[in-house]
């Protein structure tokens, strides 16, 4: 295509402007197909057979024909690795890093590196490695091996690796090609083997991703990982007071620096506020966070998911070469595809065996038959070779039918190699006990492959008997809610207002001071003309002269109410109005007169819990009106949204409106919900309801170590579902059971008790604080019952019985030790449905009754003969 090329000379008559465009866009065209190509199969994205990239199959492959068992520098696996991958050693040298630190194929040696930290490895001349006894059981096979020449046409290597496993789930890839991405997570190793035994057995399977850094992950939109799916993972957060945080795991792509830093940075720009970070991370991770004074734990935690790395959001994208194409598949035909061949390669390995077997035992009969028929003697007459040959080949005719398949020369000139020593010590009974233990051989190798299922369930249970333990899953699948940054974010602005100029924001310094704000806060301001509008907090924002209200704006607080009355300009008349204001369109102005100008609010406020004062209102001294004063209660309007036109409040002018009295809220108490997936409260009707709350309500909070707390019924609260029994509204009068170990005396007690204390937001131990005690069962019912699986000492049977709690012990105060369940130990506990509050009430109609038929026969009694006297 070169040749095509005209030198550029205008006073060349051959020359063409248009033919060297084409020229040149054809070139490009192609050259850009084949180098994108290259890219994609020979560099960024890994093949389904061995789930490696290039660079990885060939280290691996380097690595294998080094190993000896020892270590080898790594600076010496990359220069072996050079041989057979041509883009240089950093390449490399960063392959085997990802490689060893994921900690599956390769043993390593020396400072490889942290990947929590980011703390990179020591040079390649510092740190060794070698082949891990895993991957040399799944990933190598000689027989089932397909070779390629080198770049350099110097050695062989494999096309693929023979692997017998779906490594690339559980180590997962990433990748950059041109045109395209590959991101595959990291899967538990665990949960891939028994995924991979569920679709050999035709059974339903998912798999999720799994970190080694830990952490959290919320998989309800990954999408089984294909493209267009996503994960929201978490660092996990601890308080360990009401003034100190500890981080001790953290999410997937970040290090404890990253993540310090992200935390420093939302500090500094006002987000979050703390006195300072610590790391204090070695062998596990500690990232101490100490809060500014009267700063919220739960708030905070809350923030740092919304303003920090300590949540970030992943998008998987599964991008495979199959049958040398890039192909978008998900992380489960990932793994059925890996299965298969798994299942394909097992059945090869047999095959081989099978052979080898066969050939084994045909040699060993040859052998056998040529000893022991004195075969060998025949030959000592031939003169030639060739009539050696023959002879052999005579005396084994009548052996012939019996053997697989036909002898060959090759056969018999293997006969011929048998030496005297070997016939004159041929031992009859051991060649019988060889073949013996050939055929059993045979006959498991073919009944493996006439079962090839059974027999790759029984490979994976093998590798997962021998490599399972220390993989188990490190991160914890939950659901989390969704943190809304305005709620959350730290007020680190002040908010001033200019009422007459209109303005508002955070750099009138000198006006009037409204609220505490933060930043990324909405502003709401209400002015006399009965417009209102809704803006981003500013350094300096017009929103209209002669403003009357302005303050944070919390989207969808319906229990925000607005009481306002205004006089209509058209009509004279006043009208009194009750509204709360939900979704907006930001920046856009709303009248909540009926929009004749000059209209005007004559009365405002703004109730936060709905509160409906009682007002008078006083008319003009020329008006007609025989009451010029009078009260109007704002408790008799109902609620309406914003654009309401509102009830008539007088016809006649108004001269003033005054608050003559603040009223209580119109809204009753606030539905609280307890959503134990995500451990938060709600008022959306997730979850578990706790009932109707009122300013003074609390929330009563049982944790499974013994120990109980009063908290408010906050929304931001965070309870950390793992930790907590039961979650329900206090009641002073609501009685508390639980059986529990004392671990002092190895004593079970139960114990019924009543909260005593007011204190909100401190823990309280209700069970003996020894060493060792620990709950084994709490309730809030009225009359609960447990079943109990026990042992009256060591060598009697288990027996189960059920207590009734209630009629066990009695309620006593919550530091009592209770009462002690006389069984030498408990195997099992049960919480049964409680007792039936109508047995209760029969009960004590029945109690009632007997009573006053025992008094009914008392005063009855006949003295002559001492009996009852019944009716």
């Amino acid at each position: 295509m070169l040749s095509e090329l005209i030198p550029m000379n205008d006073e060349n008559p051959e020359y063409d402007p248009l033919h060297q465009k084409e020229v040149i866009d054809d070139m490009f065209e192609s050259w850009f197909l084949d180098y994108a190509s290259y890219v994609i199969l020979e560099r960024a994205v890994p093949a389904i057979e061995d789930g490696l990239k290039p660079v990885q199959r060939r280290v691996m492959h380097a690595l294998k024909e080094m190993d000896d068992g020892r270590f080898n520098k790594v600076a010496n696996v990359i220069g072996s690795t050079m041989q057979f991958h041509p883009h240089g050693d950093a390449s490399i040298g960063d392959a085997i890093v990802s490689l060893g630190q994921k900690n599956l194929l390769l043993d390593t040696q020396g400072n490889w590196g942290d990947i929590r930290t980011g703390d990179g490895a020591a040079a390649p001349r510092y740190i060794e490695v070698r082949l891990s006894k895993f991957a040399n059981d799944v990933l190598f096979n000689e027989d089932t091996t397909e070779w390629q020449m080198s770049y350099d046409g110097r050695k062989r290597e494999p096309i693929n690796l023979p692997s017998k496993f779906p490594l690339l789930l559980v180590q997962g890839v990433e990748g950059i090609a041109v045109g395209l991405s590959t991101k595959i997570l990291p899967h538990n190793f665990v949960e891939v083997c028994e995924a991979a035994m569920a679709f050999l057995r035709k059974e339903p399977f998912q798999i999720y991703p799994d970190f080694l850094t830990g952490g959290m992950i919320d998989i309800t939109n990954y999408n089984d990982g294909l493209r267009g799916g996503k994960v929201k993972v978490r660092a996990k957060i601890s308080e360990a007071d009401k003034k100190t945080l500890i981080i001790n795991e953290i999410p997937y792509g970040t290090t404890t620096t990253s993540l310090i830093d992200s935390i420093i940075k939302a500090n500094d720009t006002g987000k979050i506020k703390i006195k300072k970070v610590e790391d204090n991370t070695a062998k596990e991770v500690s990232i101490i966070v100490h809060l500014a004074p009267n700063t919220s734990p739960d708030i905070t935690i809350d923030a740092l998911y919304a303003f920090t790395e300590c949540e970030v959001s992943i998008s998987p994208n599964a991008c495979v070469i199959i049958e040398e194409k890039p192909h978008f598949v998900t992380v489960s035909e990932i793994l059925r595809l890996a299965t298969q061949q798994t299942m394909h390669l097992l059945k090869r390995e047999l095959e081989i065996r099978k052979h080898e077997l066969k050939e084994k035992l045909l040699y060993s009969s040859l052998e056998k038959i040529f000893i022991e028929n004195r075969i060998y003697r025949d030959i000592e007459e031939c003169e030639t070779f060739e009539a050696v040959i023959e002879t052999i080949d005579r005396g084994l005719e009548p052996f012939k039918k019996d053997f697989y398949r036909e002898i060959v020369e090759e056969d018999i000139l293997r006969l011929c190699e048998i030496k005297i020593k070997r016939i004159s010590k041929y031992d009859s009974f051991k060649a019988d006990e060889l073949m013996r233990r050939l055929e059993q051989e045979l006959a498991e190798v073919e009944d493996n492959l006439q079962n090839l299922v059974r027999y790759t369930i029984d490979f994976y249970k093998e590798i997962l008997r021998k490599y399972g333990k220390g993989r188990e899953r490190k991160t914890e699948i939950r659901q989390f809610d969704a943190v809304q940054a305005t709620v959350v974010a730290a007020n680190n602005q002040k908010l001033y207002i200019d009422r007459e100029g209109g303005f508002i924001g955070y750099g009138l310094k000198k006006d009037e001071y409204v609220m505490d704000c933060s930043d990324i806060d909405d502003i709401i301001a209400f002015k006399r003309d009965g417009k209102y509008i809704i803006t981003k907090i500013q350094d300096k924002v017009f929103v209209g002269k002669d403003i009357i209200y302005c303050s944070v704006f919390r989207k969808n607080d319906e229990r925000k109410i607005y009481n306002v009355v205004y006089v209509d300009a058209k009509s004279g008349t006043s009208y009194a109005k009750r509204f709360f204001v939900s979704g907006i369109t930001r920046d856009k102005e709303y009248d909540l007169t009926m929009g004749n100008p000059k209209s005007k609010i004559l009365y405002f406020t703004a109730n936060d819990n709905g509160e409906a004062e009682i007002v008078t209102v006083n008319l003009t001294a020329n008006s007609t009106a025989k009451k010029k004063q009078f009260e109007w209660d704002f408790s008799a309007l109902a609620i309406k949204n914003r654009n309401s036109m509102g009830n008539v409040l007088t016809k006649f002018p108004v001269r003033k409106i005054i608050m003559k009295s603040a009223g209580k809220s119109t809204l009753g108490g606030v539905d609280i919900w307890f959503d134990a997936v995500i451990g938060k409260l709600n008022r959306d009707e997730h979850g578990l309801y706790l009932g109707n709350f009122g300013s003074e309500d609390r929330i009563l909070v049982l944790y499974k170590d013994g120990q109980y707390e009063l908290t408010n019924f906050e929304l931001t609260n965070r309870y950390e579902p793992k930790e907590i029994a039961e979650v329900v509204k206090f009641s002073p009068e609501r009685i508390i059971s639980c059986l529990y170990f004392d671990g002092e005396h190895k004593t079970y007690y139960i114990k019924r008790f009543k909260i005593e204390t007011t204190t909100i937001d401190k823990k309280f131990l209700f069970i003996t604080d020894t060493k060792n005690s620990s709950m084994l069962a709490v309730s809030v019912d009225k009359h609960p019952r447990i079943q109990v699986k026990t042992k009256a000492d060591k060598k009697s049977p288990a027996e189960s019985q059920t207590i009734l709690v209630d009629e066990f012990v009695e309620v006593r105060g919550w530091k009592a030790i209770g009462q002690k369940l006389n069984v030498f130990e408990i195997l099992d506990v049960q919480m049964l449905e409680p007792k039936p509050e109508e047995v209760e009430v029969k009960q004590e109609v029945a109690e009632e009754t007997n009573a006053q038929t025992e008094a009914d026969a008392t005063e009855n009694t006949d003295d002559s003969d001492g009996q009852l006297a019944l009716f």
